[in-house]
């Protein structure tokens, strides 16, 4: 099926991340509870499902430092798939255990199955993926499986003819390897596969799906080690400078991300070919993307390697025009949506407007005081998506508990709300206002507190780990979000295929045994 442009008209989604869906694991997947939530999404009158990026991470769980920009995580990867496909046994679940060493082992054996026993439609199928993939797909496994034999060190930590991607020692030192290789290939093949499926499935719903683009990569990752010439690290993946934001309303420090900055230079000699590929892979997931951090194409912040905050940093111009002149003669047709939050010139506004990109307002930043302020829903214009809060602000409810008194009484003057009706008063004032598109947080439409929040920026620990579960959604709740939808003109494109039922809201185990 296939969908109209998604910025075309008024609409209203819902922001949850993979990772946050219900069932037995330590984290979510793209299983039986994805399907549900798209269900949920049409009841409800949403047309849009946002999410943060899906590539394989690091051990702190962070999908915007993850090991490559076209992977998909193999921990989002449905083992029910592979068990209705006959490649892992029936009773898996009696034996199953939550972490993921088990969950990868499982997913291991389950490829090793499916690559002996597949019928030879799907053999074709996987050879033609990795045919088509070939330019990102085999500096990745070369990667992930030279980590694993390092003990999972970064690749500035490996011997130095594989730190510098020599490919005669990289050949050589995988060699025994070649079965690995083949099926961390499969483990890809099996992640597009799964996706493919579930937008489809989210495309008959009537739901776009909304991704989520890091502007900068990690530096321990595929892009940097087979690429570094792109990048701003010298052979050994050592750099003088590293990216981050200055001091804000989220950090007095600032944020010292530690990403490796690019090397422009290089990669306007190319035609951003790099960055043209990387967003082939965005398109082929997602029918919206957003560039997190899009100020960074205006300008950058550059921190010295040295510096343990961002204080000490310095703006240097970035080639944002360039850039987005290529991607416009590449894709014909594309949505984008700048995060343009923080510290935002006039020059970063212009670069937004003069290539027709919607930006971001946040309404907990909203109620300063200042009637000008422009997170505030008076100011909105219809090039923009609302929000909220945003995956690394805390949930609205508990925004509003801990806010001043004096913060308190503007929200409820402005709303003309009680404290009791926090955050749907919000909620409703995001869904009436002239912004094009309204994204609400799941924990925000489920009136969660701040046990419930995604992420803390600056913050190393207890992030990313949030999950719902389906006795968490109120009786009634998606007729309600449907209702306020169609009220303020953001109804779906259509009716949903089928009717949201309580049971259609089991846990997994439980919906395995009906």
């Amino acid at each position: 099926m296939k969908l109209h442009n998604p910025l075309d008209k008024r609409r209203s989604g819902v922001l949850l991340h993979p990772t946050s869906l219900p069932g037995p694991w330590v984290a979510g997947d793209i299983s039986h509870s994805a399907y549900r939530f798209i269900e949920f999404l049409a009841a409800a009158g949403q047309s849009v499902w946002q999410m943060l990026p899906l590539g394989p991470t690091h051990g702190d769980r962070s999908p915007y430092q993850c090991l490559s920009t076209h992977a998909g995580n193999p921990l989002l990867i449905s083992l029910d798939w592979l068990v209705d496909k006959g490649w892992l046994e029936n009773n898996l679940w009696e034996s199953a255990e939550p972490h993921d060493g088990w969950r990868k082992q499982t997913l291991q054996r389950g490829c090793e199955v499916a690559l002996a026993q597949c019928d030879d439609a799907t053999r074709e199928d996987f050879d033609r993926f990795c045919r088509g993939q070939a330019f990102w797909l085999d500096n990745y496994v070369d990667y992930v499986v030279l980590k694993e034999m390092h003990h999972g060190a970064s690749w500035t930590q490996w011997p130095v003819e594989l730190r510098l991607c020599d490919q005669a020692a990289v050949r050589k030192a995988l060699k025994p390897f070649a079965a690995t290789l083949r099926i961390r290939k499969f483990e890809q093949y099996l992640f597009f596969t799964q996706w493919r499926s579930l937008r489809n499935y989210a495309h008959q719903h009537g739901i776009y799906l909304f991704g989520d683009l890091p502007i900068f990569v990690s530096g321990d990752s595929a892009d940097v080690w087979a690429h570094r010439q792109y990048f701003s690290v010298d052979e050994q993946g050592n750099s003088e400078v590293v990216a981050g934001v200055p001091p804000d309303a989220f950090s007095d420090l600032g944020q010292r991300w530690g990403n490796p900055l690019y090397n422009w230079k290089a990669l306007k000699q190319d035609n951003f070919g790099w960055w043209k590929d990387r967003l082939r892979t965005q398109f082929s997931l997602y029918d919206m993307v957003r560039i997190d951090h899009f100020r960074g194409l205006e300008s950058y912040w550059e921190i010295p390697a040295t510096s343990d905050t961002a204080v000490s940093g310095r703006w240097v111009a970035a080639p944002g025009r360039a850039l987005l002149d290529e991607i416009n003669v590449a894709f014909s047709e594309m949505s984008l949506v700048a995060e343009d939050l923080g510290i935002i010139t006039d020059a970063v506004h212009r670069l937004r407007k003069d290539y027709a990109i919607p930006g971001m307002k946040v309404l907990q930043f909203a109620f300063d005081g200042d009637p000008d302020n422009h997170h505030l829903p008076h100011n909105h214009t219809p090039d923009m998506v609302v929000y909220t809060g945003t995956h690394d602000n805390d949930t609205t409810l508990s925004w509003f508990q801990n806010a001043g008194e004096s913060e308190r009484h503007r929200v409820r003057a402005y709303l003309e709300c009680s404290d009791q009706d926090i955050p749907w008063a919000l909620i409703r004032s995001a869904m009436m206002s002239p912004a094009a598109t309204t994204i609400l947080p799941l924990q925000d439409i489920l009136s969660l507190d701040g046990e419930h929040r995604m992420n803390t920026p600056g913050t190393t620990e207890g992030n990313w780990c949030w999950r719902f579960n389906w006795e968490q959604f109120p009786h009634g709740v998606a007729e309600r979000l449907r209702e306020i939808s169609e009220r303020y003109a953001r109804g779906s494109d259509g009716e949903a295929l089928r009717s949201f039922q309580q049971e259609n809201l089991l846990p997994l185990t439980e919906r395995r045994r009906a």
